[in-house]
């Protein structure tokens, strides 16, 4: 685990950095996919390693801070490399904890960019944000997010993106919330890295599939 003195800076940054976020991506994600990771971490036997248990928790507590959804300032994109370099991390635990999180993106897993999948730490990491992303919590986020970009619920007039390219998902234009589901949140248990990941996928994948279920015999007036 990261040095008490630095986490709580880390926490401090992540704060100040992700405030003004609508809840699906603010400070309260980012503590979830901490303890998600390092319950991961334990799980994966990374927990004799206190240098993988820092990366870890470094990572996961930074992984948010400049992303391309939010970004105000060009600026930001450098803030995670200069807290570790402010900090003084040593340069091997820095190069891994910029390589998880440069790497957990959905979108590069759409380019082929797999970059970071010989570090043990990277899967528990990626596992921890995409577990966020689905279940109850990934559905309450997934409609926050909508909502704070105006989109409508649903529309069957527009059909889910089939193949989708990482510069279409990035651009995003003209989707709805629920072709969200179907264009990226029901394929992340098939994408976990982890043993342990992909456990605690199932259930949250099967919670998706039921509130789906449900809100389209809804939606069509049949429930």
């Amino acid at each position: 685990m990261a040095a008490a003195t630095m986490r709580k800076k880390a926490e401090e940054l992540v704060e100040k950095a992700m405030k003004g976020n609508d809840a699906s991506h603010d400070a309260s994600h980012v503590w979830r996919v901490r303890d998600l990771a390092m319950s991961l971490a334990r799980e994966e036997g990374l927990s004799s390693n206190s240098d993988s248990m820092e990366i870890v928790e470094l990572a996961a507590l930074l992984h948010d801070i400049g992303d391309y959804k939010y970004i105000r300032d060009p600026s930001e994109a450098k803030l995670v490399e200069n807290f570790l370099d402010e900090e003084g991390v040593e340069e091997t635990k820095k190069v891994k904890i910029l390589k998880i999180i440069n790497g957990m993106g959905f979108k590069d897993e759409l380019s082929g960019q797999t970059l970071c999948e010989s570090l043990p730490e990277f899967g528990v990491v990626q596992d921890a944000d995409r577990l966020d992303a689905i279940g109850a919590i990934g559905i309450a986020r997934c409609f926050t997010f909508g909502g704070s970009r105006n989109r409508v619920l649903h529309d069957p007039e527009i059909k889910p993106r089939t193949e989708l390219t990482k510069e279409q998902y990035m651009k995003k234009e003209e989707q709805t919330t629920i072709n969200h589901f179907h264009e990226k949140l029901l394929k992340l248990k098939k994408l976990m890295k982890t043993e342990a990941g992909k456990r605690r996928a199932e259930k949250r994948h099967e919670f998706m599939e039921e509130f789906l279920k449900e809100f389209y015999q809804e939606w069509d007036g049949r429930a």
